[in-house]
């Protein structure tokens, strides 16, 4: 049915509800919506009445507005259906009947009627004598099903009589499927929906009675015998009844061998082939994956696709035929399998009229019949497979128009194709689902290893069987070669494996099987023969790129192209899994992957054209942290680093953005930091570790402030920069008046006031005299601070408002804790004016956590409230988390202390959130009163 002109809309009852707008699933609101729904699709058209719908919602009395409640989850479902229907209006749904409502739907647009369509045409086929086509349409019903009716709304899906008549219609369709399948001979097809549909009825004589049967003609009798033992004490304990008639009678046709076998008689004309490659013996794990692609097969109108992509080793082939394996009773005219070679590096890749000449072969078309142009093979093919179920498997595809001529052309059919390429196009142009296999999880890993290796070597050292998961990364390609040499050496211990792999890190040494073709190496070069030149150049450099991941302006910085280039070569990556974006913008590649690259770059790159790589990796992220540098002065007017000899093609509108860009590369630019240090890189070492410096400031990163700062002196040093070591140590007495280590900060301070002094940098000097009153503020030496600055606003200070706002805030909060309040006042009102003045959020946000404090000691909690909610709003327009959570931090103690206790909570938690809680004593305590606040509730 249409919602709109073009908008289909569908229902799904058999299982939980759902309903699917133009291709977009809906959300349905709350429990009594959903209930409202699910009996109008129970009744598929058909009229509720109004008292039904109050009885469904309501257990017990009522309440008087139960009507009212009923018609608004109407009005409230019709809208949904419908975007923009006026209110009021009946739309085109859900119709008023007299007294009640009913649903206006059909059976291509709701599972239910289309199961009862299939079910009655099985019914009519079995009259007709084609129990062929009987059980074939009887199986299309059944897998219309994806669980109880109304699954999700128990109790009342379990007990209402409406959804109780569907399930019961349910249990008849497997009756007459068995029916149907016991004249064909073909019980086995039944199997599944039978052990379904009795292990929900366990009393129902016919349907375990068809089980049992089913059982038997599968051959096997001995589960049939202990199913009949189990029915009939069931029936003794639950009923005080002895098996019916035609349960006993079935028990009788097995014990005597009168069970129907499969079909023997004359040859099919249509050949049934079977292709399936085994399943893996020792399969695991990947529940997760299978869920999803049985639940989207399952779905009414489900894919006839599933697009299996993933990088080399991941386990694609091996998750396919278990799948199919899985899938393979449900298609009951043969299975086609066929390895198209996309990625081999023993021969080229299969051609689309190759592999549909196997198939044609497989499917009774004789050599001579097969025409020798591509569309009409693709035309028979297709001709071949209408009408008939069958799954076919399209392993190591390389490209989406390598199989577009593979796929079947009518419903019925099931294809599950695997790529190492990311198939986008697949998706659109045949509505493929994809199924994405990553990593498998450290209990799936273990439990690869455990049948390999056996439960006892496992159990007997569990930490060795960790250590030898994460040689491997997870991998399960890696995974399965240690197990195979492990299996092969039953006395080597697990601890033995384990220092094997890891005296060879980063290598793939350890990882080479006894055949070179399935080796790690082997594997990951058939991706990396396909990829273009310079997409292979770049995954050569990958190594060289410090951090644990890259985005596509690192990536064009390492390789020295364009962004647009880089994009492009990221792209071509990504759609090869050899690279996977696991954060937006931010690209990983496996370390086994990488031991790869780094090989391959040892091979092919001379020194001097690695060396050049580091040298424009380093040159990109300086010259990018400049740019962000510069967004996050605050009184400073100039930067204190050069943005040097490298390009970047990166800009960013506010400190906003800059924040998040340093906060994505924080990891890459402190290993840079240490890189260029160990390389006698000087300069580049200290610049780009102050050019952190506001980042750490705001985000309360204090540690890593103080490691990288305590590298950038140090290369400074060697260097003999002494500007470098006047502006590290003035850095670094930041960070420790941050961790309150005071003694440390005027330490460094003073180092810095007599570098300057010396280099005769006025301007640095006189901030950095600023820097030392806050220090002293700290220390409770307030006077000593009033004195400081008032010596040095004077003469200095005029014309420069945000150097002048930040001396007077200090000055603010030494005269409050001073018991000066009105000059207090006075200097942060002055200072907030100024900061407003020169559009300086940090200023504004600093004096009205002053005025916060001044109105706290002067008993004016709700004032001083006010002021520290405003101070937090400057904070994040500064994009200066860490001082908005300590500000956070005063405002929940004050409201704390007010009696307040949820708003001080609420305040807590969003300063929590705000900063880091292993680097900040705020954060350690905060954690502290949270988690005192939750014991206590």
């Amino acid at each position: 049915m249409r919602a709109e002109a073009d908008e289909t809309i569908g229902f799904s009852v058999l299982g939980s509800i759902r309903v699917v707008r133009a291709g977009a699933e809906l959300h349905l609101g709350a429990r009594q919506q959903r209930l409202v729904l699910a009996l109008l699709l129970a009744r598929a058209g058909a009229p509720v009445s109004l008292a039904e719908l109050v009885d469904l919602l309501w257990d017990e009395e009522a309440p008087a507005s139960a009507a009212n409640v009923v018609h608004r989850h109407v009005g409230m479902l019709r809208r949904l259906f419908e975007p923009g229907l006026p209110t009021r209006s009946a739309g085109r749904h859900i119709l008023r009947e007299l007294a009640g409502y009913r649903l206006r739907t059909d059976e291509e647009s709701l599972d239910l009627l289309k199961f009862r369509s299939l079910s009655r045409l099985a019914a009519r086929s079995l009259q007709d004598g084609d129990p062929e086509l009987a059980l074939r349409h009887s199986l299309d019903g059944l897998r219309l099903w994806r669980g109880r009716c109304a699954a999700g709304l128990e109790p009342a899906s379990r007990l209402h009589p409406a959804f109780l008549a569907v399930e019961a219609e349910r249990a008849q369709a497997v009756r007459e499927a068995a029916d149907a399948a016991e004249r064909c001979g073909r019980m086995s097809a039944v199997l599944a929906p039978l052990r379904q549909a009795a292990e929900q009825h366990p009393l129902d004589e016919s349907l375990q009675s068809r089980l049992l049967l089913a059982l038997a003609a599968d051959g096997r009798q001995a589960e049939a015998v202990e199913m009949y033992r189990v029915v009939r004490r069931r029936l003794a304990d639950d009923l005080g009844i002895d098996p019916g008639e035609e349960l006993r009678e079935a028990y009788d046709r097995l014990l005597h061998q009168r069970t129907q076998p499969p079909r023997t008689g004359a040859p099919s004309l249509l050949p049934r082939p079977a292709q399936l490659p085994p399943d893996l013996p020792f399969f695991s794990g990947r529940d997760d994956l299978i869920a999803e692609a049985r639940a989207a097969v399952a779905r009414p109108g489900g894919p006839a696709v599933l697009a299996i992509d993933g990088m080399p080793g991941i386990g694609k082939t091996a998750l396919a035929v278990h799948l199919a394996h899985r899938f393979a009773a449900d298609y009951p005219d043969g299975q086609l399998y066929v390895d198209l070679r996309g990625y081999d590096g023993r021969e080229p890749a299969m051609s689309p009229a190759e592999a549909l000449r196997g198939f044609l072969r497989s499917l009774g078309v004789p050599q001579q019949g097969i025409p020798s142009e591509l569309h009409a093979q693709a035309g028979m093919y297709r001709s071949s497979l209408a009408g008939r179920r069958l799954l076919i498997v399209l392993d190591n595809c390389r490209d989406a128009e390598q199989i577009r001529h593979l796929l079947p052309g009518s419903p019925g059919c099931l294809a599950i194709v695997t790529s190492r390429s990311r198939l986008s196009g697949l998706l659109t142009a045949a509505g493929a689902h994809p199924l994405p296999v990553g990593l498998p999880s450290l209990d799936e890993a273990r439990a690869a290893l455990l049948r390999p290796l056996g439960a006892g070597r496992v159990a007997a050292d569990p930490a060795a069987i960790d250590a030898i998961i994460a040689s491997c990364g997870r991998l399960p390609l890696a995974l399965a070669v240690v197990a195979a040499r492990a299996a092969t050496l039953p006395r080597t211990p697990p601890a033995q494996i384990a220092a094997e792999l890891a005296r060879a890190p980063g290598s793939l040494d350890g990882f080479d099987g006894d055949d070179p073709q399935t080796g790690l190496r082997a594997v990951f070069s058939w991706s990396y023969q396909a990829l273009s030149a310079p997409a292979a150049r770049l995954f050569r450099l990958l190594p060289i790129h410090p951090g644990p991941d890259i985005s596509i302006a690192g990536a064009a910085g390492l390789a020295g192209v364009p962004l647009r280039a880089g994009r492009a070569l990221i792209g071509e990556l990504s759609r090869a899994h050899l690279i996977s974006e696991e954060l937006p913008g931010r690209y990983r590649t496996h370390d086994l992957l990488l031991a790869y690259a780094t090989e391959l770059g040892e091979e092919n790159d001379s020194p001097a054209e690695r060396a050049a790589a580091e040298l424009r990796c380093l040159q990109f992220y300086r010259a990018t942290c400049y740019q962000a540098h510069r967004q996050l002065l605050t009184s400073e007017h100039q930067p204190m680093i050069e943005p040097g000899p490298g390009e970047t093609p990166l800009r960013f509108a506010g400190p906003g953005e800059a924040i998040r860009w340093f906060g994505a590369e924080r990891q890459v630019l402190i290993a840079l930091v240490g890189r260029a240090a160990r390389q006698g890189r000087h300069t580049e070492t200290w610049q780009l570790a102050l050019g952190m410096q506001h980042f750490f400031d705001r985000t309360g990163r204090w540690a890593d402030w103080t490691a990288t700062g305590e590298v950038a002196l140090a290369a400074a040093r060697a260097g003999g920069d002494l500007v470098g070591q006047a502006r590290m140590h003035r850095s670094l007495a930041g960070a420790a008046y941050f961790r309150r280590e005071h003694e440390t900060a005027l330490g460094h301070l003073d180092q810095a006031l007599d570098l300057l002094a010396r280099l005769g940098l006025q301007d640095e000097l006189t901030r950095a005299t600023f820097n030392r009153a806050m220090i002293l503020a700290a220390q409770g030496r307030h006077e000593e601070v009033v004195r400081t600055l008032s010596a040095t606003l004077g003469p200095w200070a005029a014309g420069d408002d945000k150097l002048f706002a930040d001396a007077l805030v200090i000055m603010a909060a030494s005269n409050a804790e001073l018991g000066r309040e009105e000059e207090a006042v006075r200097c942060a009102e002055q200072a907030m004016a100024l900061s407003r003045r020169a559009r300086y959020s940090l200023g504004v946000a600093e004096a009205w956590e002053v005025l916060g404090q001044v109105h706290s000691a002067r008993q004016e909690v709700a004032r001083a409230v006010d002021c520290w909610r405003e101070a937090a709003v400057a904070y994040h327009e500064a994009s200066a988390s860490a001082p908005a959570a300590e500000v956070l931090a005063l405002l929940g103690d004050a409201l704390a202390a007010a009696g307040d206790q949820d708003a001080a909570v609420r305040a807590w938690q969003e300063a929590s959130a705000l900063i880091p809680y292993a680097q900040t004593r705020t954060g350690r305590r905060l954690a502290g009163l949270l988690s005192a606040v939750t014991s206590r509730r």
